[in-house]
């Protein structure tokens, strides 16, 4: 209802008022306790997936030897070997275990196996030789959480299988050739790699790389082999070659070092092996190569 004012025009009732000031009032009671919604705070990078191959080159326990990434190439030489986590793996002489870091975890993810066979044993064994096993088994044991039960066995010139026969879905010798060149037993290598493979099995190579002109020393004394030798070698024992990569080549690599390949990293001899260091050696030639002009090749045991 309007009241009339003196000029005749109409007003809003005293009602109307009231009710319009008190829904003006309401409004803004509710307004006061409304809080803003807080602004999402931006999600961290996510690392790779647990168990995959990523994740175990990436893992922490590796933070000493990542470095080295940038030269061997892991994921990717891994990848080019059709590496898979429910594979039986036997690594020839680990060494000091730098791809059984990758290796052994990955595998222990997937229900997968990894054997290690090490330097043989014996009493003429090499104390040095020794002292790598026992570091090596000691470390790969320590920790079945990460590394799994990790299957210990040897090679060498008069050892036996390195894994039972047949049961091995891939094969990996590592930059050792070179070393078994040298003892006289390559050719045991390749062919103990063969009968632990499965038919169908594969064996990855990864090795110092000889040029195809430079004559190549029966005993590879300078730690360098030429890639139609290691087809040769491979191709005696029984393998079918399937491919060959340039993931770990380096052309910088003139491979004529005074010391061999040791004399690059990550070696980084001075003086022959077994000599002191020598600190007046001129190193920034050999630094700015960096490591190894390295093949890498896959062989398959036939069906």
């Amino acid at each position: 209802m309007r009241n009339l004012t003196a000029n005749g025009r109409s007003t809003p009732s005293r009602r109307a008022m009231l009710a319009a000031t008190g829904l003006l009032l309401v409004a803004g009671v509710a307004g006061c306790g409304r809080k803003e919604a807080a602004p999402a705070e931006p999600e961290g990078p996510a690392g790779p997936p647990e168990g995959s191959l990523e994740w175990a080159i990436q893992g922490p326990w590796r933070a000493a030897d990542r470095p080295r990434d940038a030269w061997r190439h892991p994921l990717e030489t891994l990848r080019f070997f059709g590496l898979r986590p429910a594979m039986t793996v036997v690594e020839f002489w680990p060494g000091s275990g730098w791809y059984t870091e990758i290796l052994a975890p990955y595998l222990n993810r997937g229900d997968g196996e990894y054997y290690a066979a090490g330097f043989a044993t014996g009493p003429a064994e090499d104390p040095a030789q020794a002292a790598l096993n026992a570091n090596f088994e000691g470390r790969f044991s320590a920790d079945r959480r990460l590394y799994g039960e990790v299957k210990f066995s040897a090679f060498g010139a008069t050892t036996g299988p390195v894994a039972p026969a047949g049961s091995a879905d891939m094969v990996l010798f590592m930059r050792n050739i070179h070393a078994w060149m040298a003892a006289g037993i390559a050719e045991k290598a390749f062919a103990d790699a063969y009968a632990a493979l499965k038919p169908g099995g594969i064996l990855g190579v990864e090795q110092h790389r000889l040029g195809p002109d430079q004559d190549q020393d029966p005993a590879a004394a300078n730690g360098y082999v030429q890639e139609a030798f290691v087809k040769q070698l491979a191709a005696e024992a029984g393998f079918i070659f399937v491919a060959a990569s340039e993931i770990n080549a380096n052309p910088e690599d003139t491979k004529d070092h005074p010391f061999g390949v040791e004399t690059l990293a990550p070696r980084r001899l001075t003086a022959p092996q077994g000599a002191p260091p020598d600190p007046a050696f001129d190193r920034s030639k050999y630094d700015a190569i960096g490591e190894s002009d390295r093949m890498t090749l896959t062989f398959r045991k036939p069906e």
